[in-house]
């Protein structure tokens, strides 16, 4: 194994070959162990909520504690929590109809029994290093799996910690975290999981998912892309602009949520502006030495977002950043960008044609609620969608008339907080989709199961050769309009 990298392939491969192994040996987990899998990862958040506030904080330079607690700690408990009281409900086999239906009154039953997968694979991302690590293993802890576990090189001190708070809690067999750079996560991603999932840039899952498909490895995809929000003419502007810039501010928008540009009624456009003037400094009344107000994770994400900016600038764009007068932050200690709105901006412009990840908000207009949808429409299906308005048909055309992920009705990023509803994208923005019952059903084998009746009755001997009269009777009545 190289110490500098982390884990190699020869050790991963050790890993998932013992996870597999004990798999088999052991069968499928019963409620009580599955209870208590996800008990100890409880206990695990409890315990550790310091050290992590602490962790990420410093990979981040700044981000507030009682944001990763809110996000990172209380918002895994909560999952693994509903996951927990579940189970045993989800668990259960289904009934289904048996085909032809006659067959159920002899006795023949049809059923879907829920097997776990195996083993699980999990990369996680930095922008919320501990949820998206946690959440995830709500599902897959219930659905009976265990689990090998690539966090991100760009949190290593909250990588670390996760490794020392997992091998604290579990045996390598259950839950095992490896750790290391781009050399490891590409060859984590081409191990032999019986499923996988990978949270993070669109760009990087094409490269997991081509390394997956040598093994055929079902994944699931979290990614994201550009979210929009439409604000309808009907929406108290105050209102939406609050929560419009609290879902842009909270993790400094790095966020695969996070809304990513605006349409506003074109005369209202500077109602817009004033508005999320006064949410941003009511939020933060400084930013420069606000540990409220997160850094930027690292400098080549904060050179990306500020070259956004000056693209836009440089291509006419007006440029509105909401922050105090007077404050500078080019000299900082840490890398904030203040909350900025790029208005008028055009699609020849960086920041109108790539994911943003950052406290950049570009704002445009439209005069008919058509025009926004036609350009949502017109580009790559976003991971959410935001629609502010009381107008009951004009919600409706937005909702009927784009597809999107999900969608949070006069708010933003709200949906993936409600443990009933599955969160995912489409294409570009992801595939497949968990949380709650479905992360249970993604990460469990859906085995169908008929059991034939005992009696070979006839309409059963009909079936096989020689064919006569009563064959050709019922085809005759099967095939109808």
């Amino acid at each position: 194994m190289d110490a500098q990298l982390g884990h190699d392939a020869a050790s991963m491969n050790a890993i998932l070959a013992r996870q597999k192994a004990a798999h088999i040996r052991d069968g499928a987990p019963n409620a009580g162990l599955r209870k208590d899998r996800i008990d100890r990862c409880i206990g695990l958040l409890v315990d550790y909520r310091g050290q992590i506030e602490e962790a990420v904080n410093a990979d981040f330079g700044s981000r507030s504690r009682e944001a990763t607690a809110f996000a990172d700690v209380a918002g895994s408990i909560g999952p693994l929590k509903h996951a927990r009281d579940s189970l045993e409900k989800w668990m259960r086999p289904q009934k289904r109809k048996t085909t032809p239906a006659i067959l159920s009154l002899f006795g023949a039953k049809a059923e879907v029994r829920f097997q776990p997968k195996g083993v699980v694979g999990v990369i996680s991302p930095w922008n919320f290093p501990v949820n998206l690590t946690f959440a995830p293993l709500a599902g897959i802890l219930a659905a009976g799996n265990r689990a090998m576990i690539k966090p991100s090189e760009f949190t290593p001190a909250t990588s670390a910690l996760m490794a020392e708070m997992f091998a604290k809690a579990f045996g390598e067999e259950e839950i095992a975290v490896v750790t290391g750079g781009p050399e490891v996560g590409q060859a984590f991603s081409g191990l032999a999981f019986d499923h996988m999932i990978f949270t993070g840039a669109t760009s990087i899952a094409r490269h997991v998912m081509k390394a997956a498909a040598e093994n055929l490895v079902p994944l699931t995809l979290e990614l994201g892309g550009k979210s929009p929000v439409v604000i309808g003419k009907s929406a108290d502007m105050d209102v939406a602009a609050a929560r419009i810039m609290n879902g842009k501010t909270l993790n400094a928008g790095q966020i695969c949520l996070a809304p990513d540009y605006v349409f506003t009624p074109r005369d209202n456009v500077e109602g817009f502006v004033n508005a999320a003037q006064g949410a941003v400094s009511k939020m933060f009344p400084t930013i420069k030495d606000n540990p409220d107000y997160t850094a930027i994770v690292a400098q080549r994400h904060y050179d990306r977002i500020m070259g956004y900016v000056e693209d836009a600038r440089a291509k006419g764009a007006r440029i509105v950043e909401l922050k105090p007068d007077g404050e500078d932050l080019s000299q900082q200690e840490h890398r904030k960008i203040a909350p900025t709105l790029i208005l008028d901006p055009t699609d020849d412009m960086k920041v109108m044609q790539e994911e943003i990840f950052g406290p950049v908000l570009p704002v445009k207009t439209y005069g008919s609620v058509d025009e926004a949808v036609d350009y949502i429409n017109a580009r790559d299906r976003p991971l959410g969608l935001y629609y502010f308005g009381d107008d009951e048909a004009e919600r409706e055309k937005v909702l009927t008339r784009t597809t999107a992920g999900g969608v949070t009705v006069n708010d933003v990023v709200f949906h993936v907080a409600q443990e009933e509803l599955p969160f995912g994208g489409v294409g570009p923005s992801g595939m497949g989709s968990y949380h709650g019952h479905d992360g249970f059903l993604e990460f469990s084998h859906k085995k169908a199961i008929y059991t034939q009746i005992r009696k070979d009755i006839g309409p059963l001997q009909q079936m096989r050769p020689p064919y006569g009269p009563a064959i050709r009777k019922y085809l005759a009545g099967a095939m109808k309009r």
